[in-house]
């Protein structure tokens, strides 16, 4: 379990309620790069390993999360069949806090408001550990692939465009 005086997102707490093991890591904003790649260089850990949070709609209040390695594109028209619906389009970022509880660059898998259904990228299948936004910009999760894809009821599959 993660130690010190970190702020408590709803991400850690749900971490900590089920005794999922995680660190976190902090990193420095002040530079206002927060995207996925620079986030990894700063932290130090291998790009493949840290991942980001994608949150899409099928409308009609239908939502779904995806969770895809930071360096790679979602596959929109994959996503929609793996999810099963039509179409997909991305959340609209002005309506990513009122529906998930995160802001952009802060957007955490775990803990959101609802347990949306969620996917993760099948190269988390080949991952000792995967990183997530802890759901505050500044802050990630280090914890194992299992782990993540139980606390979110997530499935793996290919999400991304080849």
């Amino acid at each position: 379990m993660a130690k010190g005086k970190l702020v408590k997102t709803n991400a850690v707490r749900l971490l900590d309620q089920q005794k999922i093991s995680y660190n976190l890591i902090e990193y420095d904003v002040e530079d206002l790069h927060v995207d996925g790649v620079s986030v990894a260089k700063k932290v130090g850990l291998p790009v493949s390993h840290v991942f980001k949070t994608l949150v899409t709609t099928a409308g009609s209040g239908k939502f779904f999360v995806f969770v895809i390695p930071v360096s790679e594109e979602l596959n929109l028209k994959g996503c929609a069949k793996v999810a099963g619906v039509k179409k997909l389009e991305m959340l609209l970022v002005k309506d990513l806090l009122t529906t998930t509880g995160y802001v952009r660059g802060g957007c955490s898998p775990i803990g959101m408001k609802k347990l949306f259904p969620t996917f993760i990228d099948e190269s988390v299948n080949h991952l000792e550990y995967i990183v997530v936004s802890a759901g505050k910009i500044g802050m990630q999760i280090k914890l194992h692939p299992q782990h993540l894809i139980s606390v979110t009821n997530a499935r793996v599959a290919k999400l991304t465009v080849s």
